[in-house]
């Protein structure tokens, strides 16, 4: 499948989050598209106690709270990768408070309707959400102090493309901070090549070692892993796209999936 084609099912699986109702949001698409239904929560993180936190904006599709490790201060312009309903923005501008700035960057336009409605009830003035690729950004370069994404670069087909363009907007100094999701091991072809399972979070996903090595083939320094956690995805879930060899290893510990929570400078 070509990369176009795999962004535009990742557009049209988003777009349908975006549309569902709060009893619906927290599974990846309806049955009619994905199969297995995949539940959010065993991705995401609580918010509530966040300064910030909005639960209008929180769809539930995070692997990681990236403002608490992206060292974001007052006064700051953050950009926010694939900002869907607007919830790490909202709690990066409550960082960089009233002289700061937070800039949202998404290619599903139903999210960003409903960020954007969110924004207007919350009466911000210095909050912004843009239409746009994150392989070709709609900025000029040197623009912001601080990147961060949440459970987004692992959904973009060209990494390198990606990450070739956040060092392109970063101010010399900046950084970015990411909450991810990353494989330990390898995934069978068939998963790879299910374009659902990819808009699930998991087949899009880079090997650990040669994502954190496209990071510093981008020209940044510096790089930590802040935090990993590996993710318990149920039998059932991945019966339908593993073997019984395949399963053992991932009971095994020799193969998993893991989110991540990485930042590295452009110096």
């Amino acid at each position: 499948m070509k990369p176009e084609e795999l962004k535009w099912i990742v557009i049209e699986k988003y777009g349908r989050i975006a549309e569902q109702n709060a009893e619906e949001k927290s599974c990846c698409c309806s049955s009619s598209y994905c199969g297995p239904v995949v539940d959010y929560t065993v991705f995401s993180e609580d918010y509530k106690d966040k300064v910030g936190y909005n639960p209008d904006a929180d769809m539930n599709l995070g692997c990681g709270i990236p403002t608490d490790y992206a060292g974001i201060k007052k006064g700051n312009h953050v950009l926010d990768l694939g900002s869907g309903a607007g919830n790490d923005c909202f709690v990066a501008r409550a960082i960089v408070g009233e002289t700061g700035k937070v800039t949202g960057l998404d290619m599903t336009e139903q999210m960003l309707r409903k960020a954007k409605e969110n924004c207007s009830k919350l009466n911000f003035s210095n909050v912004e959400f843009v239409l746009g690729d994150i392989e070709e950004m709609p900025f000029e370069k040197n623009v912001f102090d601080v990147v961060i994404s949440n459970c987004v670069l692992n959904l973009v087909p060209d990494k390198s493309k990606a990450f070739a363009e956040i060092f392109r907007v970063l101010k010399p100094g900046g950084h970015f901070c990411f909450s991810d999701v990353v494989i330990k091991g390898s995934l069978s072809e068939k998963m790879k090549k299910d374009a659902e399972m990819y808009a699930g979070c998991v087949s899009g996903a880079s090997e650990m070692n040669e994502y954190l090595a496209i990071v510093e083939n981008s020209g940044f320094r510096n790089i930590i892993v802040h935090k990993q956690k590996e993710i318990k995805l149920s039998e059932s879930l991945l019966s339908g796209y593993s073997t019984e060899d395949e399963l053992n290893a991932f009971k095994k510990g020799e193969r998993g999936i893991f989110s991540i929570t990485v930042s590295a400078e452009k110096t």
